[in-house]
């Protein structure tokens, strides 16, 4: 009888380590890989200690660009994509991507600098070009 209680407690703490090590692990999972997806403008009325971890998404303004491709690195004006008059400087220290051009939509990730404003870009990801438009404007003339 003593034997049998020892067996349950020791499978009940077992129990007790497994089920306290998942939720440990679900929450920190949750917690550190959380990331803000936002628009330029959204991200203008989040408070800045927010933005710590976020992607961004919006069009390259056509002025004020330093780098681009080909180079390591590029500064350069992210814009709202539905409206332009809402702008963030953006700052990436890596290969820019071929596509990266002005009017481009981007997809940065990184965090907001709250000292300077400066959103520090560790991704940057251009929307592919459309190749295949000459394909879909074709389908377009057969369906019509």
């Amino acid at each position: 009888m003593t034997k049998n209680r020892n067996s349950k407690g020791i499978y009940i703490a077992a129990l007790c380590l497994l089920l306290g090590g998942l939720g440990w692990l679900l929450f920190s999972g949750l917690t550190e890989n959380s990331v803000y997806f936002v628009n330029v403008s959204e991200a203008l009325t989040i408070e800045p200690s927010k933005l710590g971890n976020a992607r961004l998404f919006g069009s390259v303004a056509a002025e004020d660009i330093q780098g681009g491709p080909g180079t390591m690195g590029v500064s350069f004006r992210l814009e709202d994509k539905d409206n332009p008059t809402q702008s963030m400087r953006v700052t990436y220290k890596g290969a820019v991507p071929d596509t990266f051009k002005a009017g481009a939509e981007v997809i940065v990730e990184g965090g907001l600098n709250p000292a300077s404003g400066v959103f520090m870009a560790k991704t940057l990801m251009t929307k592919c070009p459309s190749k295949y438009q000459k394909i879909r404007d074709e389908e377009k003339a057969v369906k019509g």
